[in-house]
């Protein structure tokens, strides 16, 4: 997985700890549909309890589903954006964590919204963990 990391953890990290107090990593993974990744880390925790607790249904309900929406439609862009001209491979398809419509996997958003700084979903998930809004 360091391999992966190479070229984007740095970068990575100098966002989640500044942004969000969290030293996290972070993976570009392009050829498994997922742009980024939670890896090792004590968010992923967080953020899974906060799915078993039925979190993904509770996004669905209480973020607007335009504005998520829109937060497929700009992964998506950037996503395939980084596929490099003439690929004949497997093609990722979807917004974030491979959905087209809704709220499939808080951890991806998360993973995005520290990224790129922008994912409404990511945004609402860090506030349900930190009890407040970020």
């Amino acid at each position: 997985m360091l391999a992966v990391l190479e070229d984007f953890e740095a970068l990575a990290r100098v966002v989640v700890t500044a942004v969000f107090g969290y030293l996290e990593a972070l993976a570009r993974v392009v050829s498994y549909g997922v742009t980024f990744a939670l890896v090792r880390c004590a968010l992923v925790r967080e953020v899974s309890r906060l799915e078993a607790a039925g979190g993904v249904d509770r996004a669905e309900r209480e973020i607007d589903a335009e504005l998520i929406a829109a937060t497929h439609a700009r992964y998506a862009a950037e996503r395939d954006a980084a596929i490099p001209p003439g690929h004949t491979g497997p093609r990722p398809y979807g917004g974030v964590g491979g959905t087209r419509i809704g709220v499939k996997c808080l951890h991806a958003h998360v993973a995005h919204l520290l990224a790129t700084g922008d994912d409404v979903v990511g945004t609402w998930t860090l506030e349900q963990i930190r009890g407040k809004p970020t």
